[in-house]
């Protein structure tokens, strides 16, 4: 093919090169945004039966609790998956009293039962598998001994209430596998 006229040639050879270079730019920028996406949108995939470390927010005692109330809890530290952090520490997790007896006559001891049930970390919920319990110290002997020497009044001594402290700490359990976004 043969070109009559100089212009026409360079300005074809212009035009190629400019649209050469407008594609390649296109190309290049498409290329570059996916991988700055998938940086930002890591996951990891936290694992059945995980361990995770809380503490109590706030004291419970049996002596006030009920069955069925929530207790608040936070993460005691950091939950990471790998190199990855999925739940930063003081995030929230809510359990729930499973069983509150109040210390009786006769020396009967209080007890607390607390059932874990999930972790939130920033959108995603962790679902919790894990118990903790514990008994007040009983004192039917005090109360058999003091009812021989003194009667019926040895019949009014209490157990002692069950009492956890804030900041307790308390282990619970990943209780279904789950991909989380990685924080950092």
């Amino acid at each position: 093919m043969r070109f009559g006229n100089r212009t026409f040639a360079r300005r074809f050879v212009t035009i190629l090169f400019v649209a050469s270079t407008l594609t390649g730019g296109v190309q290049s920028t498409a290329q570059t945004q996916p991988t700055s996406q998938t940086a930002s949108a890591r996951t990891a995939s936290l694992k059945q039966g995980t361990e995770v470390k809380l503490k109590l927010r706030d004291k419970l005692t049996s002596k006030t609790a009920v069955e069925g109330d929530p207790v608040n809890l936070i993460l005691d530290q950091d939950l990471k998956v790998g190199g990855f952090t999925v739940a930063r520490a003081g995030a929230v997790a809510v359990g729930t009293i499973s069983h509150a007896g109040k210390a009786g006559m006769l020396g009967k001891p209080g007890d607390l039962g607390l059932r874990l049930e999930y972790l939130k970390a920033d959108d995603s919920t962790i679902r919790l598998r894990g118990t903790q319990g514990k008994q007040g110290k009983g004192k039917e002997g005090t109360a058999v001994a003091l009812t021989v020497l003194f009667g019926p009044i040895g019949l009014i001594k209490h157990g002692r209430n069950v009492e956890f402290k804030e900041g307790t700490p308390l282990v619970a359990y990943v209780d279904q596998g789950i991909e989380l976004p990685a924080l950092d």
